[in-house]
């Protein structure tokens, strides 16, 4: 997707769109963190736990981590869709201009 660019988060490789974080590596879980809403997000988890789940990290955030040896790759492909989506939503704060 147009506008997504390849940063870290906390040392591991991530992606962010308009400053949001979409999904960032988590390798000592064998995890990717998604963006997700928390509804979706539960939902999933009740559906499917042994690839989903949440850790007390992120309970809070809409966040999902999907298991990485267990993902079917179209279900990753779309929960990827999903969280650009879902950011692209979201409003990029203006930059803070420095004061002279």
């Amino acid at each position: 997707m147009e506008g997504v660019e390849e940063t870290t988060s906390y040392g591991t490789p991530a992606f962010k769109l308009n400053g949001q974080m979409i999904a960032r590596l988590r390798p000592e879980l064998g995890a990717l963190v998604v963006h997700m809403r928390i509804e979706d997000r539960d939902a999933l988890i009740a559906e499917a736990p042994e690839t989903y789940f949440v850790i007390d990290h992120y309970r809070e955030y809409p966040y999902i981590l999907v298991k990485l040896a267990r993902v079917d790759p179209d279900a990753m492909r779309d929960l990827l869709g999903g969280a650009c989506k879902l950011a692209a939503s979201v409003k990029r704060k203006p930059a803070k201009r420095s004061r002279k």
